[in-house]
């Protein structure tokens, strides 16, 4: 070939940027996907990727990806992506686009995901018209699952729970999703298209590219419901697969617009301002002299801090008090903090525990599950969680003595009756804040000034405040006394 015929040469067509150069899910196969030969999700893939690629928005994409066929989106689209439960795509798209309104954010989902267990999640984001856009890939089958009847599996089609044909009067009839979103006065944008020829194909691809260009605009909610094949399950050849679509679902599930409010709606950035920091205090009902002001910088001995803890017992024992307080004192101190609570269904005696981390970094994730620190506040608390934690952690246990079969040569122990210490300070209801108290004495870091206010914003009766004040002093006190060199 001459220097000149190279140098007019012209790449047509190309994998889009906003795929990897290497899908690294197989080892042995990084040049394709894992679909099924035929199957109608690489089609959306690619459309997908184009519309990304057309609207330069690759580097603020969000990619939600839920189960089933489409559950290994971030292996192959690089953006941004974020997997979610069965069925919570949209519930997570809409926390993406809330916390991060710059964002593009795309939610990409099968039917038996969207229609079937994510019904209502996908009901109430298109009701508010969240401005995020939803791609539906609709094949009337449970795919990954082996091929069980969908919401949306068509009347008389057979499947592992419909054997003889889906039946009305037993299953009900099939889900027509975008008739039903149309009707919400969310949505801004709805259109169902198919894969069942070239030209269904074409539409496809400009219908996903405008719901996309609809949340660039900031216009609100789109969803393009995409009829798609699925040779595997439903045990045709591709063509044939190809061949169902337009001449068999396509009579079921009409194609065409069923919604386009995009001429009449406004960016939803002009409709929608962010409350102002200012008012946050009064809408949880706090004071602002209450509030202390932040500090400029951490302080080295705040800046280790970096804890996490687990506050076991029973219900009644103040277990997400302590914790609270001390996630509060965190938040007081300028550090990141979590607080997740965990309890059963009874007031009192059921069982109860909190897992709470405070750090100088961003918080990775809620959950404590190997504890630097164990607040067990009754024995099977500590049975339950005292091999969970870390090698050099600490257990505080509210008992005369630490239970033998549960020592341990690598976790520090400090076992003392702290009900008993709570009830000679006034009230045994005080035992958490001595637990507390011991606690805080193997954090250190925290300033005791933002315990202080924590326990000031969380506990309102004066009698009570005076007493855990004290509690807290007491277990302070207890600690040094059984690790002076600590």
């Amino acid at each position: 070939m001459s220097s000149e015929l190279v140098q007019d040469y012209t790449v047509v067509q190309g994998r889009a940027k906003s795929f990897y150069e290497r899908f690294e899910r197989k080892p042995e196969l990084q040049h394709q996907t894992h679909f099924c030969p035929g199957c109608g999700h690489g089609i959306v893939h690619k459309m997908l990727a184009r519309a990304i690629d057309e609207l330069g928005i690759q580097d603020k994409t969000i990619l939600v990806g839920p189960v089933g066929c489409s559950v290994f989106t971030y292996y192959y689209f690089d953006v941004g992506n974020v997997q979610a439960a069965h069925g919570r795509a949209p519930a997570v798209a809409t926390a993406m686009k809330r916390s991060r309104p710059e964002s593009i954010v795309i939610g990409y989902q099968g039917d038996g995901d969207l229609s079937a267990i994510g019904a209502a999640e996908i009901l109430h984001a298109a009701n508010r018209g969240e401005n995020i856009t939803v791609i539906f890939v609709n094949n009337a089958i449970y795919s990954m699952t082996g091929g069980q009847a969908a919401p949306t599996t068509l009347i008389g089609q057979k499947s592992t729970t419909t054997p003889e044909g889906r039946r009305s009067l037993t299953e009900g009839y099939p889900m027509h999703v975008s008739e039903l979103l149309a009707t919400l006065q969310g949505p801004v944008y709805i259109e169902r298209v198919g894969l069942g020829d070239n030209k269904q194909i074409a539409q496809a691809n400009r219908a996903v590219r405008r719901a996309v260009e609809n949340q660039v605009k900031g216009l609100g909610f789109s969803l393009i419901e995409v009829l798609s094949t699925c040779p595997t399950i439903w045990k045709m050849s591709a063509v044939d697969a190809q061949h169902w679509v337009r001449d068999v679902m396509e009579q079921t599930f009409p194609l065409g617009v069923f919604c386009d409010r995009t001429k009449e709606a406004r960016p939803r950035r002009e409709l929608e301002a962010a409350p102002s920091l200012d008012r946050i205090p009064g809408l949880l009902g706090v004071a602002d002299q209450e509030l202390p002001e932040a500090a400029a910088t951490l302080s080295e001995a705040v800046q280790a801090i970096d804890l996490h803890v687990r506050v076991a017992g029973f219900g009644g024992q103040g277990v997400l008090l302590l914790g609270e307080v001390l996630a509060e004192a965190g938040l007081d101190a300028g550090l990141e903090v979590s607080w997740l609570p965990s309890y059963g269904p009874e007031m009192r005696s059921g069982t109860s525990n909190c897992h709470v981390r405070l750090s100088s970094q961003t918080i990775d994730s809620p959950l404590v599950t190997s504890p630097g620190i164990l607040v067990a506040m009754n024995e099977p608390s500590l049975r339950k969680f005292d091999k969970s934690v870390r090698p050099g952690g600490w257990v505080i246990y509210n008992g005369e003595e630490f239970p033998p079969d549960c020592v341990r040569e690598d976790v520090r122990v400090l076992a003392l009756p702290f009900t008993q210490v709570a009830h000679d300070l006034g009230d045994a209801r005080a035992c958490n804040m001595v637990m507390l108290g011991a606690l805080l004495e193997i954090a250190k870091g925290l300033p005791q000034a933002s315990i202080d206010a924590a326990l000031g914003r969380l506990i309102k009766n004066t009698k009570w405040l005076a007493l855990d004040e004290r509690a807290l002093t007491r277990g302070r006190e207890l600690f040094r006394g059984s690790f002076p060199e600590v």
